[in-house]
């Protein structure tokens, strides 16, 4: 049982050699170079002026974090910013500059301005904020400042509203970047929700937070050991292991209300790493009622139990593929040490993905079904656990983290763009997010120790 368990609590990292030629795996999940966007600090009329640091700090950072553009530096922006469609005037047509002259400009007030260097960017982001009955009001635009006149260049026009306060200024802020990057493409992460393991009351509970790191708050309060968590496609159910009755059980909980909702944990020493099939109907775990840890699925109160894998050897970490719910991958000891395997919901076709040298584990679908992250102990600073992805059709795959620390625990931001994970990079165990380049790092948690991230939508 304690070998059992150790396997179960060892699945968290993974190391890789580097291509030697970039793999389709960036390259599908980064796509080409990315435009330039403007954002200039937005100013506010009477009692909205105080809550702007905090707007346009939020601003900023939404834009900045979703990966999608190049912010270009303030420094380079006209003197004169505008704050509503009507500023932006046309050139008048005789301007010009002659041989050796500086080139004409509008001092802000012209697409061009934008457009043209030093600034260089593709897209403004402007507008004005106020205070109107007792209600903090957002007016937003996003222009394409590569347009050849003001009247084709307006993208997004809309007006936001919160409460007068800097929660209401951020609500605000949240909510035109949410647009922009929709307006442009993307998938905002307003919204989304990031569940993790932390000690910081004394015990391992189950905690949840935004994307950014904030509003962090404690979900299961069993004061006992509560790990790995897995959250159901529609974001109202999570679940996880939990020691509160002696033995590693399944555990299901209201992310709303923190309600507790019925589950039949089968007569075993260990029943953990649970996931929801995408269909949120059925729920795949690990168990160890045959002797071994084996693959099981049942249904969201324990009941039609199945076993799905069938052999001597420690097999958990079920993840089933969001695109297809047909296959899934999970962590198997059948070839030796810890490593990636693939199989259909019947236990058919079971494929290794990773290529047996060092440990593997924590596998985590991308929302295409094409792409896994996990980790892995092979790679640069071999020994130590790092973050990978891999296509899973070629097996090609690339290293995302090396020489900081121990990576583990990947999860898929629903943009699939980011990346949470746990990493002792700062010194102890806390949950960070980077691009799926491995850029644009950010540590979310500082309290206690931190661990076993999974996004949820």
């Amino acid at each position: 049982m304690k070998r059992s368990l150790w396997f179960a609590a060892a699945f968290t990292g993974v190391l890789v050699v580097l291509a030697a030629q970039q793999s389709d795996v960036i390259i599908k999940l980064e796509g080409g170079a990315r435009p330039a966007i403007a954002v200039p600090d937005l100013r506010g009329s009477g009692a909205a002026q105080p809550l702007m640091n905090a707007f346009n700090e939020t601003l900023y950072n939404d834009l900045d974090a979703s990966g999608l553009f190049k912010i270009v530096p303030k420094s380079m922006y006209p003197l004169q910013v505008p704050q509503q469609p009507s500023d932006l005037r046309e050139p008048p047509p005789t301007q010009s500059s002659r041989p050796g002259q500086q080139p004409a400009n509008g001092g802000g007030a012209w697409l061009s301005d934008w457009a043209s260097p030093p600034v260089s960017a593709n897209y403004l982001a402007f507008g004005y904020t106020a205070v109107q009955n007792n209600v903090f009001v957002l007016y937003g635009w996003l222009f394409n400042v590569t347009q050849s006149n003001v009247a084709q260049a307006q993208i997004l026009g809309k007006r936001y509203f919160g409460s007068p306060d800097e929660t209401g200024a951020k609500k605000a802020a949240h909510e035109f970047a949410a647009d922009i990057i929709a307006q442009l493409g993307g998938t905002s992460l307003l919204g989304s929700k990031i569940y993790f393991v932390s000690n910081r009351t004394g015990h391992k509970e189950i905690w949840g937070m935004d994307p950014d790191g904030s509003n962090q708050r404690q979900i299961s309060h069993f004061n006992s050991l509560s790990i790995m968590p897995a959250v159901s496609p529609d974001g109202t159910k999570i679940a996880f292991t939990s020691y509160f009755h002696g033995n590693p059980a399944i555990f299901i909980l209201s992310t709303d209300t923190g309600r507790r909702l019925p589950f039949y944990n089968q007569v075993a020493s260990m029943n953990a790493t649970p996931d929801f099939t995408p269909d949120g109907k059925q729920l795949l775990y690990a168990s160890t009622a045959s002797g071994w840890a084996q693959i099981y699925v049942a249904n969201m109160d324990g009941s039609n139990l199945r076993r799905i894998s069938n052999t001597r050897a420690l097999e958990v970490e079920p993840k089933v593929n969001p695109k297809t719910g047909t296959d899934l991958a999970f962590v198997s000891g059948r070839s030796g040490p810890q490593q990636i395997y693939r199989m259909n919901m019947d236990g058919a076709d079971v494929q290794r993905l990773s290529n047996g040298e060092g440990e593997a584990s924590n596998p985590a679908w991308h929302p295409n079904g094409q792409i896994l992250a996990f980790a892995w102990t092979r790679g640069f600073a071999t020994g130590n656990f790092n973050i990978f992805v891999m296509d899973v059709a070629t097996r090609n795959f690339n290293q995302l983290t090396y020489g900081a620390g121990r990576n583990e625990n990947p999860t898929w931001a629903p943009d699939g763009r980011h990346l949470a994970f746990m990493s002792t990079r700062s010194g102890s165990e806390q949950i960070w997010t980077m691009l799926a380049d491995g850029t644009q790092l950010k540590q979310l948690t500082t309290a206690g120790k931190n661990s076993t991230p999974i996004w949820a939508k």
